[in-house]
């Protein structure tokens, strides 16, 4: 009995790791036990400056719509904790997968009289700005405030990291590991910022997993944390797939963006590994002559795309892929070099990287009928643009080819920064760029006008608009048998209905 009472008698949370290691009498430890699992105590760790009622916590969300957050909210409430969040919006799919799991605010806006002493933690979201009314009641109260990445280092620290970070590729690559390490029975935690196949939620947590796999975003951790999320992550092998100049409005120049990433790498645990893409010039300098850890270099294996499929070549073996495009294949072989230093030989990698399907919103097929498709993307910097049109015109070289790119983050529609989608669209057949002026006026932008745009993507018959049914309406007009459509954009087009606006365009006439 006293055996038992000793191995089920402890304290574990994910911010910090303490084992009651004594226990001064039986009756103590059943006194421990029933208020962990009945709630019938308070039990206060003045140590750590931590209470808690029992080994689930009470936790809020501020800007619970974001991606992460989101999806890290549903997390912690499957695996048991009391979890509540505010926003003053939410789009789709955070709004209907909140909705699903019963997280979805009453209403929008911020609720300080919500908050109390109770709350054990505070998940703060970069939608949020520092004079937010939550934030500043939270701190009024002194409650634990952390951001998402904060968050996971506590939860992940006595596991093995892996960062997959980089300006291009991270969610895929990330996908990619993931979709590998799943098949093979691995069991690992993870952060990935979009959809998988065979994957319920966008973030895993548990105790036991000896792995956590991280996409580790460069942008800042919280409004009061201004240090890039992939700074937390302190990994023990790192892949970084490239730099090219983004999130202009914290990075203001190319030469402060670089230097993040060369943290970044600064950060990589003694005796780990980074992996990097030897094409980028610039990272390739950043990581020669490092000492105390691996630099491993990658760039494009051997491929070749027959009859619209792609097919990987090594060692007088074949492997024939579900997803395409030239920055995929690099983004394969980055994932095959992680995997490996985990233990995966690549007979395993390939065996089960033929089944990967890709992931939502990445050269995500939404409608096909015949030769005619429909594709959505996440592209929205310029590398990502350039890489994914030209992927598709890779693949699809005698078919008419349309492109529809929404501007929706603060660079992209930065007159200071949108010189660099210069001739990105020009393998297109048709293309057309829209943005909406209430992005504009969210992000505190001054006017951009359609003049501004075509102007900078260097294109005379760019097709330019500010109405999203307008836009519809020359995608319509466009409609022709062997159309490849190919829509990228972070945002969501203004709420267009993508499946039924690939039914339309698609349909054989």
């Amino acid at each position: 009995m006293i055996s038992s009472l000793f191995k089920y008698v402890y304290f574990l949370t994910r911010f910090e790791c303490k084992v009651i290691k004594k226990v001064y009498s039986i009756k103590s430890a059943v006194q421990f036990i029933l208020s962990t699992i009945f709630t019938v105590n308070i039990i206060s760790f003045s140590s750590i400056g931590m209470k808690m009622k029992s080994l689930y916590m009470n936790i809020h969300f501020i800007a619970i719509g974001g991606s992460a957050m989101h999806n890290l909210a549903i997390a912690l409430k499957i695996n048991g904790n009391n979890v509540s969040g505010s926003d003053d919006e939410i789009f789709e799919p955070s709004r209907s997968r909140l909705e699903l799991h019963d997280l979805l605010p009453d209403s929008y806006g911020w609720y300080p009289e919500k908050l109390s002493k109770d709350i054990d933690a505070i998940i703060l979201g970069m939608h949020a700005h520092t004079d937010n009314p939550e934030l500043l009641h939270a701190q009024k109260l002194g409650l634990k405030i952390y951001s998402y990445p904060e968050f996971l280092y506590y939860h992940s620290k006595d596991k093995k990291r892996v960062v997959i970070g980089g300006s291009h590729g991270k969610t895929t690559i990330t996908a990619i590991i993931m979709h590998v390490l799943k098949s093979l029975n691995y069991d690992f935690d993870y952060l990935v910022g979009s959809k998988i196949k065979d994957f319920d939620v966008m973030v895993r947590l548990s105790d036991d997993a000896p792995i956590m796999i991280f996409e580790g975003d460069e942008y800042l951790s919280s409004p009061i944390d201004r240090r890039p999320k992939f700074h937390w992550y302190s990994p023990d092998i790192a892949l970084i797939s490239g730099i090219a100049w983004d999130h202009i409005n914290v990075f203001p120049t190319f030469d402060n963006y670089v230097s993040q990433f060369e943290k970044f790498i600064s950060l990589i645990n003694k005796g780990g590994a980074v992996i990097y893409n030897s094409d980028d010039i610039v990272l390739k300098e950043l990581c020669s002559g490092i000492v105390g850890i691996s630099a491993i270099q990658y760039s494009a294996p051997n491929y070749e795309v027959r009859d619209g499929i792609n097919y990987i070549k090594y060692d007088n073996n074949e492997v024939q892929l579900s997803i395409f495009g030239m920055h995929n294949m690099m983004n394969i072989n980055g994932a095959r070099l992680v995997c490996n230093q985990l233990g995966i030989t690549n007979d395993d990698f390939y065996q089960s990287v033929s089944s990967f399907e890709g992931t939502a919103n990445r050269l995500e097929l939404i409608s096909r009928n015949g030769l005619n498709r429909l594709y959505k993307d996440f592209a929205h910097a310029p590398s990502k643009v350039k890489a994914t049109v030209d992927a598709v015109r890779e693949q699809f070289p005698n078919l008419n080819f349309v492109v529809c790119l929404e501007l929706h983050t603060y660079s992209s529609l930065n007159k200071d920064f949108i010189d660099g989608y210069c001739s990105t669209l020009d393998k297109a057949d048709a293309a057309c760029v829209y943005f909406n002026k209430h992005t504009l006026s969210m992000k505190r932008l001054p006017h951009l006008s359609s003049e501004d745009v075509q102007k900078a993507f260097n294109r005379s018959d760019l097709m330019v608009t500010t109405n999203s049914e307008e836009m519809v309406d020359w995608l319509v007009l466009t409609r022709k048998q062997g159309t490849v459509y190919l829509l990228m954009s972070s945002g969501n087009f203004s709420g267009i209905n993508f499946n039924d606006l690939g039914n339309n365009l698609t349909a054989l006439n």
